[in-house]
């Protein structure tokens, strides 16, 4: 058995199961509700991941989200990507899944009134279309002008981003999308962006910053890191850090020899305004686990943790730009 960290610290993972995609948010209740992508497990299906938490460190199982999947992707078994809101009370999700009848993904909505759902879908997509294009939706209130936004994107396409209406649960009639960053199509083995998704946006210091992450998730050549961009405003143009430090090569996260493929962040400020970001990545002790769709085994995914600082007008990670292995300072409930 490994031995607990020093009191006051946390050691990675903080969630040692299959969690894709993290979306962390801090409900009404004080509690931390941690989502992830659908998953088996002890041999069950998952629609929708929930943990939860007081500390950001310790979590708990609390089951399925979503255990009703909506009409339009009743027979389907990929949900993906979630990301939840809380407005006026209620809970808005967002998230990516295979329709029944179309091919290529679509942008699905759902609501519940506790945190930890049950959520129901609206009974029809926001938006579908062919491939993977329409995925990992993130939603996000301007706080300069009110303005209710979705980011969303990937498949080889650009990240995208619209406005929705009042509702909620679908976009403002007469909007429409505006591309914000596009793959590079680099021969450089080394660059994380000839596919772009996962997009997260925050406001800070008067700067709008557009986390997405970049190339190859999973398998055995995942190759994956953490990228960002920068705005005056949400919804651009945003100026990438590889085109700031005109380095092809500059992204906020990368692998190391103890974990791989790190990405698909999300940003949570814990109770002393510490900014963290939370995102997966593999073991490569444990790289695989009985996956929904692949008798082989897929990527197994956990929940990783590290402190976000800013310097020279950029968010930076406290650990360098590489996950944290050893003990580091917890956060402040």
């Amino acid at each position: 058995m490994p031995s607990s960290p020093p009191a006051g610290t946390y050691t990675n993972p903080v969630w040692d199961d299959d969690f894709p995609d993290p979306t962390v948010i801090r409900a009404a209740d004080g509690w931390y509700y941690a989502y992830g992508t659908q998953t088996k497990r002890a041999g069950q299906i998952i629609n929708l991941q929930v943990v939860r938490s007081r500390d950001l460190v310790t979590w708990e199982f609390l089951g399925d989200g979503m255990p009703e999947k909506p009409v339009w992707a009743a027979q389907t078994q990929k949900f993906w990507a979630p990301h939840v809101s809380e407005h006026a009370g209620r809970y808005y999700l967002y998230y990516s899944a295979l329709p029944d009848t179309r091919a290529g993904f679509c942008l699905g909505a759902a609501t519940a009134d506790s945190p930890a759902g049950p959520f129901v879908d609206c009974g029809v997509p926001l938006q579908c279309g062919p491939g993977f294009r329409h995925l990992d939706p993130m939603s996000f209130d301007d706080p300069a002008t009110g303005r209710r936004l979705l980011y969303w994107g990937s498949g080889f396409g650009p990240l995208m981003v619209r406005e929705l209406g009042p509702d909620r649960l679908r976009f403002l009639p007469g909007s429409v999308a505006i591309d914000l960053l596009y793959p590079t199509n680099s021969p450089d083995p080394a660059s994380y962006e000839n596919l772009v998704e996962g997009a997260w946006v925050i406001r800070r210091h008067e700067w709008y910053y557009l986390f997405y992450s970049g190339n190859n998730c999973c398998g055995p050549r995942a190759h994956y890191g953490v990228l960002v961009a920068r705005s005056r405003t949400a919804t651009g143009p945003f100026e990438p850090l590889t085109r700031a430090l005109d380095h092809a090569a500059a992204p906020l996260l990368v692998a190391n020899d103890h974990w791989q493929a790190p990405g698909h962040n999300g940003i949570i400020t814990d109770g002393a305004g510490q900014d963290w970001l939370v995102y997966h990545a593999i073991d490569p002790r444990q790289p695989t686990f009985d996956a929904i769709d692949d008798e082989q085994g897929y990527s197994r995914r956990v929940l990783l943790l590290d402190r976000l600082d800013y310097h020279n007008g950029w968010p930076r990670l406290a650990t360098g730009g590489t996950p944290s292995w050893a003990a580091q300072p917890a956060p402040q409930p």
